[in-house]
């Protein structure tokens, strides 16, 4: 339920709170008092498109604030939590419009778009009149609220169907893996055995590609290493290199080592490292010996390291993964290669799928057209009292056939539209087309009347329900108004006292003149208060006193009514 608005510097108001019941809530007031900024602002907040004009003169922006007040396991709640907005069940939707065309709107606390703000009081408010909520005028609305109608019955049905569409679906997965159609099986096998034969052409090894590089860097760095290695070699062989000098160090040592432990030990020192530089000098000239370039060999190295790259390119980014694509597809390539009684098998299975579904579908369409029938009778019946005695309503259905099935969803094939006519000798038409506002307010209302909870929303106003009606109408008209709000919040303009005495809570919208400037006021008005409006709404004054009995009696007879409900 909406619970709070406020409003700021919206048109003629400057300054508003108004306090909403979970019933029935009457908005009145002298024309051009100022009740459609109320309706205006309301649907600002909910998403409408905004408007400079609808900022106060003199101001420089306009704020509406909404708080609701929704069960945690609302729809709404749901998507708030899916655009990780958490929520209690508490709804505060706050916006606010400049006059350069700045746009802010926060849903508790959370900015939002206006396309998220619109997705989320889709599923909490329903204006009905001169507003863009028209949940009925669109026909997948049309449809939920005929499949609200059927209830459980139907619901099962469209379980059965996800369970056969869901099947479906694995049929159709593995006739893919099987690689679709002859041709394109064929096609599919080309493709695997040139990728077979490409990965095991390369003979890969594991290692080898790091052996390579490091062949190709050698080669690459050969005459740096054969500089190197020679200089190196020289410093140890050449004459009065380092060989020469050990010798020396050897020869002179050799003829005191017997004078002290210490020298004979220099010398065993000395003998290991002259030992260690010979062998060190042959490991240089044999390193040395070794270096050459082949120039195949360069060429072999870098084809093979070309081959492994591309490998890795196309199938993997290592050996390891690229032996398992290997047998991945030596493994569907065996299975493509002998699949033909497999694919017929699969094909077969899913007709019969397909057979199975059309007839789950024609189930359903029969069963809402039992349903449909029933209730169009019923809404016209309440149509009747409600002052559109010629209406006719009735509900069209597409055809559909077995080459349709592609395009079934967990709803069927249906496709449905709301067909209506308010006058005598007219042809009914697609609802959207020929309903007008007052007409529409009340088509809402008969429908609301004869099914509880028709769309999940749990407030809904009502603009110009009184267009057109008075008197008995106008009495049973504010009787459905309560039987409605015992359990969906409704607010409603209304001009009609029948209307006002059946309200749990009557606001006055007014208008005066205050410093040069025009400001329009909501109030909630007070038992003796309300009596006080009703009288006006009769066409009474102040000092009437029949008129002033006769709103009396509409209050009690409103409240005995109210009463009945309970």
């Amino acid at each position: 339920m909406l619970a709070k608005l406020t409003i700021k510097n919206v048109a003629l108001i400057e300054f508003a709170e108004i306090e909403f019941s979970d019933g029935l809530n009457v908005l009145s007031g002298e024309t051009g008092a100022g009740k459609s900024v109320i309706l205006d602002a309301l649907n600002f907040v909910l998403g409408a498109k905004a408007d400079r004009t609808m900022i106060r003169y003199g101001e420089t922006e306009c704020m509406v604030k909404a708080e609701f007040l929704l069960p945690e396991k609302s729809k709404a709640i749901t998507e708030l939590r899916e655009m990780d907005v958490e929520s209690d069940g508490e709804v505060i939707i706050s916006r606010r419009f400049s006059e350069n065309g700045k746009n802010s709107i926060k849903i508790n606390g959370n900015a939002v778009s206006v396309a998220m703000l619109r997705k989320i009081t889709d599923y909490m408010v329903d204006v009905h009149g001169q507003s863009e909520h028209f949940f009925l005028l669109k026909e997948s609305n049309q449809l939920k609220t005929l499949d609200g109608v059927i209830g459980q019955e139907l619901a099962e049905q469209k379980e059965k169907l996800a369970d056969l569409l869901s099947e479906k679906r694995a049929l159709k997965e593995q006739i893919e893996i099987l690689g679709g159609d002859e041709q394109e099986r064929g096609r599919t096998l080309d493709i695997l055995q040139f990728q077979i034969n490409e990965i095991e052409r390369v003979g890969l090894k594991e290692g080898e590609e790091e052996e390579l590089t490091a062949r190709r860097n050698k080669m690459n760095n050969l005459e740096r290493l054969i500089s190197s290695i020679q200089e190196s070699f020289e410093a140890f062989s050449a004459d009065g290199g380092v060989l020469d000098a050990l010798r020396q160090a050897k020869r002179s040592i050799s003829t005191i080592s017997n004078l002290g432990e210490e020298y004979d030990r220099a010398f065993e020192r000395i003998e290991a490292l002259s030992i260690e530089a010979e062998d060190l000098s042959e490991t240089l000239s044999d390193l040395g010996d070794e270096l050459y370039f082949d120039p195949n060999e360069a060429e072999e190295i870098e084809t093979r390291l070309d081959d492994i790259k591309t490998l890795k390119k196309k199938y993997g980014s290592s050996v390891d993964e690229i032996q398992r694509f290997l047998q991945q597809i030596r493994e569907k390539y065996d299975l493509l290669a002998d699949c033909d009684a497999k694919y017929s098998e699969l094909t077969d299975k899913c007709l019969k799928k397909d057979k199975d579904i059309f007839k789950v579908c024609q189930e359903m369409t029969a069963l809402r057209k039992t349903y449909a029938n029933e209730f169009c009778g019923l809404v016209v019946n309440e149509l009747k009292t409600l002052n559109i005695p010629h209406a006719e309503f009735s509900v069209a259905f597409n055809e559909y056939s077995l080459n349709d099935i592609e395009k079934v969803s967990l709803n069927g094939l249906d496709e449905i539209s709301f067909l209506f006519s308010a006058n005598a000798g007219e042809p009914k038409k697609p609802l959207g087309k020929i309903i007008s506002g007052g007409e529409m307010s009340r088509f809402m209302l008969a429908i609301k009347t004869r099914l509880s909870n028709v769309n999940g929303i749990s407030t809904y106003v009502f603009d110009e329900i009184d267009a057109g009606i008075s008197g008995k109408t106008a009495k049973v008209v504010g009787e459905k108004f309560a039987k409605i709000a015992v359990n969906t919040q409704i607010i409603a303009v209304s001009h009609l006292a029948q209307i006002a005495a059946m309200s749990d809570c009557e606001f006055l919208i007014e208008k005066k003149e205050e410093q040069e400037k025009t400001l329009t006021y909501i109030r909630c008005l007070n038992e003796e208060e309300k009596i006080g409006e009703i009288v006006r709404l009769l066409g009474g004054d102040e000092k009437d006193e029949y008129a002033k009995k006769h709103a009396e009696e509409l209050l009690k007879q409103a409240k005995e009514y109210k009463s009945s409900l309970i």
